[in-house]
């Protein structure tokens, strides 16, 4: 139906007769002359119509916004004056010959142009939202991204191999979305959280290496970064060890980045040890664009009268950390009011603070509601500590560390952002040597910090159990400007290893048939030495295109409260489906 895309056309194409089709984007009536600006998925063409035809020209008259048109003309170059330089296509323009009108639009329930619609109306009528050049963009920017990464992958030995999206429900962390069998009644298939078990069988199986651009799904809540389905680049290898792992990884980046967004990232990515991150940051996912850092004062603290510091001070479980601010002396009573406001949704009972006036000075240059309680040499240990200067500030963080660390590491992020600290770039990080359990004080029993299938650091099982505590997993998560890319880990390959982790979770040899049995059965007949990591695609893909959320990245997101506005999705069904599936519903019983 045309012979060109709209921006394509340039003024190496002058005087040749074209065809084009898209959309209107906007028209206007110049004295007798109609301007038809006309956009597809390349870009955006003036379009002129001369009175001269008066049947052509009458359609012309009655074209609208949103239009669909077929234009046949000749291009030209714009008259002396009137080029524009914000278009690619602004050198030229094409004299209307011929015009069809292939499909009228009603009214659209909003304009492209206009950035103050309702997220619900965008959702509702995602079709016209997704045509706003910006969404189109980061459309196109998502597939060659897709691109780049099956060449590079399948270039590197990788094989694209596709797994169940009907299995059965295993442990992932998050609630799964259930599927009702009809031929096995009361039974339920369970939608992939990830392919993890599937992938670590390929590896089983001898596949090497193996990668899937994949769906996932899981029912939980929602927020900027998260979706209850969403796209993963899945990667599993054999043979391989953590930093083998990790160097095709950052060549895979690196190689991206370069492809997509002509960046050039540096050579080697920076590793940090969890616990390093925790001390320094408040968080295993820092954003080291930000040059603030925690500083543990609780030795400095642990005597003085002052119960607020001396007890989480004295508390195996405690910390008391500091966060130098520079130039933070200029927050008003009431910033400092909303970021203790703040640091509460966190667990934070409140956010301690000196305003350093004049650090020469010592004690009197200072200004705190807390400096009564704290003895001078408390004062000159803290100051030196953080190397505070005149005009800072210092917050304070004094709980459980899990609770400081948590509160202050998100106060780092967030005075950051405030006050313009964050540098420009990209800033890549592995942080490594995870811990291999955290200990759940409620039911007394350990838990997995990544999944039940990371390999620990210790080969021997007793080891292991003896050292529960203190045990490292062969875990490794790549961050990107303090947003976790993708997690990946060494797997498990030794029966009596996964039988031993299973059981310091809890999960005893009956349970552990039931849900792993297949797996445990396969772990017996060679397994080879594998490992592997998924990347987050979407949030990828929100990093690289400046938005700062992912449902500006996917066609057809669902709403906070996962409802899909466009079908109504969720809805219910007809008693007859739900007959068909062995599903009877409890109908709510009438009042009075």
């Amino acid at each position: 139906m045309r012979t060109h895309y709209c921006g394509e056309l340039n003024s190496t194409h002058i005087d040749q007769q074209v065809t084009v089709t898209g959309w209107v984007n906007r028209r206007r009536d110049h004295g007798g002359v109609i301007f038809v600006d006309l956009r597809d998925r390349e870009g955006v063409l003036q379009v002129v119509f001369d009175p001269d035809d008066a049947v052509m020209f009458s359609k012309a008259e009655r074209v609208r916004n949103e239009f669909v048109l077929k234009v046949t003309g000749k291009v030209r170059s714009r008259p002396e004056g009137t080029v524009n330089k914000d278009m690619a296509t602004g050198e030229i323009e094409i004299l209307g010959l011929d015009l069809e009108i292939l499909n009228e639009s009603e009214t659209p329930p909003f304009q492209l142009d206009d950035a103050d619609v309702h997220d619900d109306i965008r959702l509702k009528y995602r079709y016209i939202d997704l045509r706003k050049p910006e969404m189109l963009e980061r459309m196109k920017l998502r597939a060659k991204v897709t691109h780049f990464m099956r060449t590079f992958l399948e270039g590197n030995g990788f094989m694209d191999i596709e797994t169940p999206m009907l299995t059965r429900a295993t442990p992932e962390g998050a609630r799964d979305y259930l599927v009702p069998s009809r031929t096995y009644p009361g039974h339920f298939f369970a939608l992939p959280q990830s392919p993890q078990l599937f992938k670590q069988l390929l590896m089983m199986s001898g596949m090497d290496r193996y990668y899937q651009i994949v769906r996932c799904f899981r029912d939980e809540d929602l927020r900027a970064d998260r979706q209850p389905e969403f796209t993963q680049l899945d990667i599993e290898t054999s043979f391989m060890n953590e930093d083998d792992i990790m160097s095709i990884m950052e060549k895979l980046m690196q190689g991206m980045f370069k492809d997509v967004l002509n960046v050039d990232i540096d050579t080697v990515f920076q590793r940090m040890p969890y616990s390093e991150a925790m001390q320094r940051f408040g968080s295993d996912k820092p954003d080291l664009r930000i040059d603030l850092e925690l500083v543990t004062i609780s030795d400095l603290l642990a005597d003085v009268e002052f119960k607020v510091f001396s007890s989480p001070a004295n508390d195996p479980d405690g910390r008391v950390a500091a966060l130098r601010v520079p130039g933070g002396n200029s927050l008003s009573r009431k910033q400092i009011d909303d970021y203790t406001k703040f640091v509460s949704r966190y667990g934070a009972k409140g956010l301690a603070y000196i305003k350093c006036n004049d650090v020469a000075a010592g004690r009197e240059g200072l200004q705190s509601p807390i400096l009564k309680f704290m003895p001078d040499e408390a004062i000159e240990g803290i100051l030196q500590r953080t190397g505070a200067e005149s005009g800072d500030l210092i917050f304070f963080g004094a709980d459980k560390e899990k609770i400081v660390n948590e509160s202050l590491g998100a106060l780092r992020v967030q005075v950051g952002q405030d006050m313009n600290l964050v540098a420009e770039g990209w800033s890549f990080l592995w942080v490594v040597d995870f811990p291999m359990f955290e200990h759940d004080e409620k039911e007394n029993r350990w838990t997995a910090l990544h999944h039940p299938f990371t390999a620990p650091n210790i080969d021997d099982p007793a080891e292991l159990e003896a050292n529960a505590g203190k045990a490292l997993s062969r875990a490794y998560d790549m961050v990107l400007n303090g947003v976790e890319l993708g997690g990946g880990s060494i797997r498990i390959h030794r029966t009596e290893m996964q039988q031993k982790v299973l059981s310091l979770l809890g999960i005893d040899e009956q349970e552990a048939e039931d849900k792993f049995g297949f797996l445990l059965t396969a772990l017996k007949y060679g397994c080879p030495p594998h490992g592997g990591i998924a990347f987050g695609l979407d949030r990828l893909i929100m990093l690289m295109t400046g938005t700062s959320s992912i449902r500006d990245v996917m066609a057809f997101p669902k709403t906070q409260t996962a409802a899909c506005l466009l079908t109504s999705a969720p809805s219910t069904v007809s008693e007859r489906q739900l007959k068909e599936l062995s599903i009877r519903v409890r109908k709510p019983a009438v009042e009075g």
